[in-house]
């Protein structure tokens, strides 16, 4: 490989991409992959749509970029009204950022602002889940309950509480999962009391895990105990939908499945879908008009409702509306949550399957009595993925209980995968479920 420039989070270097279309992608050797994880959770719709790509050229052809402060710009406009359209009742206030990070740090700055607006300022602390991951700006960093990401940054953000994730799955307690979901529930009351309620301005979590916590799926009771909860404290309650919104679940959002009403809500990844930088901070029309009327929001993004990236997304979602790909992603992601289930009884050390839709994981163990990890130093999560790789799947992996250890991998196609697409991914998963077995010295059934 020629000498790089770049560099990223590691030395690690990748073939140069030649070209994608669908769920495919080709290296510049005329390598096939599948992309089985869309990236990171971003190709909701596949590579190279025409439509979208068509759609991009038209407003090329108008104009790139318009600042905000200058000009408003008809794409902007028609997709924050889009957008709005899909959300909870009073939700319909849309800010235009250019990723996940960004919405984030949007969100609980507005909710800071909002309590400043109607004379509660001693509202500061957001609380959010351990392990979690809401970005990697200091504010969104300062949120994510993973020790590994955060502690060399510690000096300079203000750390704010968390509270255990709702990994029911690992409780051993002779309670129902409901029960569980509840119990959970409840320390988010118990860290409130414990903050002092008068301090709390907000909770955040996702609905459904991203790659914290390996597409994590709390009981049903755990949701409307939290919302219940946040009404009591007069806490608002921020979702962030970045890995889990636009369709992904087998709902636009995955607070649908539960009928959760937040105050803001977090998009990005799938909403622009990879075809250009694209997220969207929705916020409640009170919240957005008490700090309006204060003298406005203090925030701001240079690229913020960028025609070019309102065109891709306008056209990202017509592609969601007019093929179903909610409703594919429900269908495909039972089919594909099956075959992964199926795995594991060739498989003693697949402990867990889990998600929604097209949002799923699976989680590797000693034992499926005890659920204890691998051991840390064995890094199932870097092996398997590179013989997935080697074999031309693209799944993506991490470690669930802190980052340290506990390994799962999502694997998560584009909404416009087929069951042929499904077949040719778990032909060349299980390949490399077994090549992985054998080096760690895992047993094994056989096909």
């Amino acid at each position: 490989m020629k000498p790089s420039n770049l560099f990223y989070q590691s030395r690690q270097r990748r073939p140069m991409l030649e070209r994608a279309q669908g769920v495919s992608m080709w290296d510049r050797d005329g390598r096939h992959y599948i992309d089985a994880c869309s990236g990171a959770m971003v190709s909701n719709i596949g590579h190279s749509n025409p439509r979208v790509l068509a759609a991009m050229r038209a407003q090329m052809e108008k104009s790139t970029f318009g600042y905000r402060l200058h000009f408003e710009n008809e794409p902007a406009e028609e997709l924050a009204r889009r957008v709005a359209a899909r959300m909870p009742d009073g939700l319909d206030r849309v800010f235009f950022v250019s990723g996940g990070s960004e919405a984030v740090e949007s969100s609980i700055k507005l909710a800071r602002q909002y309590t400043i607006a109607v004379g509660d300022e001693a509202r500061w602390k957001v609380i959010s889940l351990k392990p979690s991951y809401h970005g990697a700006t200091l504010g969104a960093l300062a949120l994510t309950g993973m020790d590994n990401m955060q502690v060399p940054f510690l000096p300079m953000m203000q750390q704010m509480p968390k509270i255990p994730a709702p990994t029911c799955y690992l409780d051993n307690d002779g309670l129902t999962m409901a029960e569980r979901g509840i119990r959970h529930a409840e320390r988010l009351r118990e860290e409130i009391l414990r903050q002092g309620p008068e301090s709390v301005l907000a909770f955040i979590m996702e609905p459904v895990g991203g790659a914290s916590t390996g597409a994590l799926v709390a009981p049903d009771s755990y949701h409307a105990r939290i919302a219940e909860i946040c009404r009591e404290f007069g806490v608002l309650l921020i979702l962030d939908e970045v890995m889990s919104g636009a369709g992904r679940t087998g709902r636009f959002l995955a607070a649908d499945h539960w009928g959760l009403k937040p105050d803001i809500i977090a998009l990005s990844k799938g909403f622009g879908a990879g075809y250009m930088p694209l997220g969207a901070m929705v916020a409640h029309r009170r919240i957005v008009d008490a700090v309006l009327d204060h003298g406005g929001f203090i925030h701001g993004y240079t690229y913020a409702g960028n025609p070019l990236a309102c065109a891709a997304g306008l056209a990202v979602l017509d592609e969601i509306e007019e093929q179903d790909l909610c409703g594919n992603a429900a269908a495909m992601g039972e089919v594909l949550k099956g075959e992964l289930t199926a795995l594991k009884a060739r498989y003693p050390f697949i402990a867990d399957v889990r998600g929604k839709g097209l949002l799923l994981a699976f989680e590797l163990a000693q034992d499926r009595e005890s659920l204890a990890p691998l051991p840390r130093e064995m890094n199932a999560y870097i092996h398997l993925v590179e013989e997935a790789y080697s074999r031309g799947l693209i799944i993506y992996a991490r470690r669930t209980r802190g980052g340290f250890e506990g390994d799962h991998f999502m694997v998560c196609p584009p909404m416009i995968v087929t069951r042929e697409d499904i077949a040719e991914i778990m032909n060349r998963l299980t390949a490399s479920l077994d090549a992985f077995a054998d080096r760690a010295g895992l047993p094994r059934g056989n096909a």
